[in-house]
């Protein structure tokens, strides 16, 4: 398990780690925490040093870029290029990933959401980096293409909330565990172990703006979640979204729309690390009927329908679609 505490400190290895994480996967961890403490830095700093707004450029999908989500992915991206364990980087901010090397040692892929939600970030709304890790094909040359896995595979999964106070929650593969940052000693302190995301809640988030774009089933749902006292909570930061979702239960849709058929989320970056932790705590997370983890995915930066969280909840809403 891993031990009370994670070192922001990007070498760490294995000295607070107990025998829940391997050295180096710990270690990658903590590499990404390192990160995300000085991006959580940049975030509370961000009018002050005048990094908010658009960067002036556009990312793979054709969207503004703002000032915080290059920084953030140039935080990350100089964090994990200095280990000699990480061998592809994946960022929903590139075009394609970054291979780092092709050495035996170089074991790990990392995918990662820097800056989850940055467009909220100028009027104080809660963004967040979602991350994911991979193991590298143990056969053949590891190239761009190590990142096409299934949720499945992941080895670790995670985000961090940069919100009243910045939050880590994290999944190696048995269970969910919170943390919080100490501003005071720069630690990540244990707050939460094995958590577990409440079976049933009245709560659904959803942009019901987007109403006209819905399927029928969508709208059926929400017909029924209307007339049967549900309450609707919706933050518009998927980070902030699927953190309530999971600590106080309901369920989180961003389903396929007439305008985008695939769904909007992205698969490596957003749906899988997410569907991830909602199962080790749970719940459920599908795309449509199929487990959002079990798609296989064919593209860099593949789109998904997302349905997470309580397993009723996500149940009820299967069966109108």
């Amino acid at each position: 398990m891993i031990s009370e505490q994670i070192r922001l400190e990007q070498n760490l290895r294995s000295k607070d780690l107990t025998e829940k994480v391997d050295g180096d996967l710990g270690g990658v961890i903590s590499t990404i925490a390192a990160a995300t403490g000085a991006i959580a830095a940049e975030v509370r700093r961000a009018r002050i040093n005048d990094v908010l707004g658009m960067a002036g450029d556009t990312n793979v999908h054709g969207e503004d870029q703002q000032k915080l989500d290059v920084l953030a992915d140039s935080i990350l991206l100089g964090r994990l290029s200095a280990r000699a364990d990480v061998a592809v980087f994946a960022s929903e901010e590139l075009d394609k990933p970054v291979v780092f090397g092709q050495e035996a040692s170089r074991k790990f892929c990392v995918v990662t959401d820097p800056l989850d939600g940055s467009s909220n970030i100028d009027v104080a709304v809660s963004v967040g980096t979602i991350f994911s890790i991979l193991g590298t094909p143990t056969t053949g040359e590891v190239g761009e293409t190590a990142v096409l896995q299934k949720g499945t595979m992941q080895l670790a999964a995670g985000y961090v909330l940069y919100g009243s106070s910045v939050v880590m929650v994290l999944s190696t593969g048995d269970g969910v565990d919170m943390y919080v940052l100490d501003p005071s000693t720069e630690e990540f302190i244990l707050v939460g172990e094995k958590i577990k995301v409440p079976k049933e809640k009245k709560i659904y988030s959803i942009n019901e703006a987007y109403w006209e774009d819905f399927s029928d089933g969508v709208r059926a749902y929400l017909d029924f979640a209307h007339k049967n006292g549900y309450g609707s909570r919706y933050i518009g930061s998927m980070v902030a979204d699927v953190h309530r979702t999971l600590l106080k239960g309901g369920v989180f849709i961003y389903p396929a729309t007439t305008k985008a058929p695939g769904g909007k989320l992205r698969l490596l970056y957003e749906g899988n690390p997410m569907a991830y932790l909602i199962e080790q705590a749970g719940g459920q997370a599908l795309t449509d009927r199929t487990r959002i983890v079990e798609v296989m995915p064919t593209d860099f930066h593949e789109r998904t329908s997302v349905i997470l969280g309580s397993s009723g909840e996500v149940s009820t809403v299967s069966r109108f679609l």
